[in-house]
């Protein structure tokens, strides 16, 4: 990459901080951005960001803004310093960065906000970590030549050391860590060129693997502060409920339990430690008033009646309605997709500890600096006031992303209500907690016709698309839904790739009391199945091969061309399978990467069925990791594949059915197929990989199925008497 020379368009380094007799950088955002984080046009007002700390031991301390949640941002953005710094890999330490929207906002939402979302990390940080390390590197490189009197030019960084090769000496990072500190940072710095990159591209061990392995790690349930008392919270069985009256009695009479408290979100039992709080609660008598009385059988045909209807476009092109009305070889689908729950290994919990005009808490906080102005509104404190302790997640998958910070601020509520106690708080969600305590991926209905031209081409698509808005009445309802549209109910259809004359999505999103968040992938995991299948059926009807036809209706998308042919190609596609067993394929974009995935299955005469293989290939950019990127991937499919076999939310009268693994159950290790990931060799920015792995899975186990037994699945779950012979 060419020398960063136009100050004005990336102001980005402010000064070097001594800090003990160590090196600490500090850093400017990006000019327009700062101005929307802090609300002020001068430059002169933009606030030090620090990523990267060297100490006198020779360690390298790298700042992380993102929550790592088995994605591997602790080993994917430390080596983008690692790379430009020139540092030893067994040098780098990784902290997660404290919560501060101006210092550490991400930069794909604009910097407003620090968080972790939407594929985004390794994206917004790849020029920001590689000018740290770059410039880290300069200034180290400054104080040898200063200290050696001779000319930086003739010195290199190499594996820690800056080296006077032709003195035959050299220095660590850590001796001249120091003198580094007091030098004025370069205006201009050069990153270096893939061709000599040296980490980038390399498959290095993770960060967090050792930590994780010994149980070292720490999760929000691990920590353990003087006098810390734990809070379970009796929640209402229907969303919306509130309390009546509650009789605290029996609990109270628990040994351990300390308390028992109304809060908005219910009435908490606090105890020495979660046995007790447990007890207690299962003892607590609550009265509820009020809540949603939906079920989800209703709202199936409320939707399937509202997809019958026109909605507000979210695409148009071309002319469907008029090309509909002449048209001749007509398909038409329907298809359905459930509630879906997160449920992460880590159900959820947070400590809080409020001290005076301070409050500590400890999470595995997705949104940081949202969570933390809702617990300082609650405490009444200042933003600043309220210190978020990143931990590791368990898994998330968009649950600990929440715009109403639910969990945090029910723990902040507890602490609030327990004030006289004076001790720490730690809020527990059990697994019965988790699965029924809401925010779900939302319940939707497709309806989609198609028509054929003379050559089995598409000649029109109209997809109306019926769900619940996930954005609406949030903080981000101002910036992502427009004129009605929430984008991520339409993405993945909306922007659909395939090259088709008439085209007009349309979406509507009727209200209900059940709560709704994003969930791996977002609107892809609807989207991404209803394409997909639709766009095998239109293949079918044309008597065409399904990679054949996707081939030529994405001529003008390389990327996407790409990933379709080398999953293909890695596949076998074409050859003939013993009878019983089909193969399938999906190709979708999500996040700006590119997966195809071929499904291989078998299916037996009573309908059950086993997915016996995947073959997946990504075009994410350049591969920092490769191993991270197989590992997503597997991830991913994994995930997905969970919810096409089993995943289900439903409602009886306001009340959900499912609480536990055994009626919501994940994949089994005994369910994974034999799984490759191929990576598209790019020369692009890298883009994101921990969700779009998921969308292509379903669709392409649904067309598998189909290949095996001629039956077509609209309907997830995928029911098994749908394919019995």
């Amino acid at each position: 990459m060419n020398a960063i020379a136009n100050a004005g368009r990336r102001t980005f380094l402010k000064t070097g901080v001594a800090l003990g007799a160590g090196l600490t950088l500090g850093f400017y955002l990006p000019t327009g951005i700062m101005r929307r984080a802090v609300g002020n046009e001068s430059t002169s007002s933009f606030a030090p960001n620090a990523f990267l700390r060297i100490a006198p031991d020779n360690t390298i301390t790298v700042l992380i803004k993102h929550l790592e949640m088995g994605q591997g941002v602790y080993t994917g953005l430390p080596m983008l310093v690692a790379e430009e710094l020139e540092a030893d890999w067994q040098q780098i330490k990784v902290e997660s960065a404290p919560a501060d929207a101006k210092l550490y906002g991400n930069l794909a939402w604009g910097g407003s906000a620090q968080g972790t979302g939407g594929s985004t990390s390794l994206a917004n940080s790849w020029e920001q970590l590689r000018l740290a390390g770059a410039t880290a590197r300069e200034m180290l490189i400054a104080a040898a030549a200063a200290q050696w009197s001779v000319d930086a030019s003739s010195l290199r960084a190499e594996q820690g050391y800056v080296i006077d090769s032709d003195n035959h000496r050299k220095a660590s990072f850590g001796e001249l860590a120091a003198q580094a500190s007091t030098l004025s940072p370069p205006q201009d710095v050069t990153l270096k060129p893939p061709k000599d990159w040296k980490v980038i591209g390399k498959s290095l061990p993770r960060k967090d693997s050792q930590a994780k392995s010994t149980g070292k790690a720490q999760f929000a349930i691990d920590i353990r502060l003087p006098s810390m008392l734990t809070a379970l919270v009796a929640r209402p069985p229907r969303f919306g409920a509130s309390v009546k009256s509650f009789d605290a009695t029996q609990a109270e009479a628990v040994p351990g339990v300390k308390t028992v408290v109304q809060i908005p979100q219910g009435v908490a039992v606090v105890a020495e430690n979660f046995w007790a709080a447990k007890k207690g609660r299962d003892a607590l008598k609550v009265e509820w008033d009020g809540g949603e009385t939906v079920s989800t059988e209703d709202l199936r045909r409320h939707y399937i009646e509202l997809a019958d209807s026109p909605g507000l476009p979210a695409a148009n092109v071309g002319d469907a309605e008029q090309a509909l009305a002449s048209a001749e070889n007509k398909l038409e689908a329907i298809f359905e997709f459930p509630y879906l729950a997160h449920a992460s290994m880590e159900p959820l919990c947070c400590v809080v500890d409020w001290q005076d005009q301070h409050c500590d808490i400890w999470a595995g906080s997705q949104l940081q600096t949202l969570d933390q102005a809702i617990a300082a509104s609650i405490l009444g404190l200042k933003p600043e006031q309220v210190n978020i302790h990143t931990l590791f997640a368990g898994g998330s998958f968009g649950r600990h992303a929440n715009p109403t910070a639910d969990y945090i601020a029910e723990g902040a509520a507890v602490a609030k209500a327990t004030r006289s106690l004076k001790a720490p708080i730690r809020l527990l969600w059990t697994r019965e907690d988790d699965i029924q305590g809401g925010y779900y991926r939302p319940q939707y209905v497709h309806h989609l016709v198609g028509a054929l031209d003379g050559d089995g081409k598409p000649l029109l698509w109209r997809q109306r698309i019926v769900g619940q808005s996930i954005l609406s009445g949030t903080p981000f309802e101002s910036m992502m839904v427009k004129e009605g549209i929430d984008m991520t109910s339409v993405e993945g259809a909306s922007n659909l790739a395939y090259a088709i004359p008439n085209l007009r999505v349309e979406l509507r999103s009727p209200k209900s009391g059940v709560p709704v968040l994003w969930w791996r992938s977002v609107g892809h995991t609807h989207t991404g199945f209803a394409t997909e299948v639709f766009i095998d059926e239109l293949a079918t009807a044309a008597r065409q091969d399904p990679v054949a036809y996707r081939r030529e209706l994405l001529s003008q998308r390389p990327r996407h061309q790409g990933v379709l042919e080398l999953a293909a190609a890695k596949a076998g596609w074409g050859t003939p399978l013993p009878k019983g067993r089909g193969r399938g394929i999906a190709v979708h974009e999500s996040f700006n990467s590119f997966v195809a995935e071929v499904a291989e299955v078998t299916v037996q005469a009573d309908g059950s069925f086993t997915v016996d293989r995947v073959v997946c290939a990504v075009d994410c950019g350049y591969a920092i990791n490769p191993d991270v990127i197989k590992a997503q991937m597997e991830g991913g499919i994994g995930f997905g594949l969970a919810a096409a076999l089993s995943g289900r939310i439903t409602l009886k009268d306001g009340v959900v059915q499912q609480s536990n693994f055994h009626d919501y159950p994940v994949l089994r290790i005994n369910q994974m197929p034999s799984i490759e990931v191929y990576i598209v060799p790019s020369e692009a920015n890298p883009t994101g990989v921990g969700e779009p792995g998921v969308p292509p899975i379903a669709p392409a186990v649904a067309n598998a199925l189909f290949a095996a037994t001629g039956k077509r699945i609209r309907r997830l779950p995928i029911d098994p008497n749908d394919l019995k012979v």
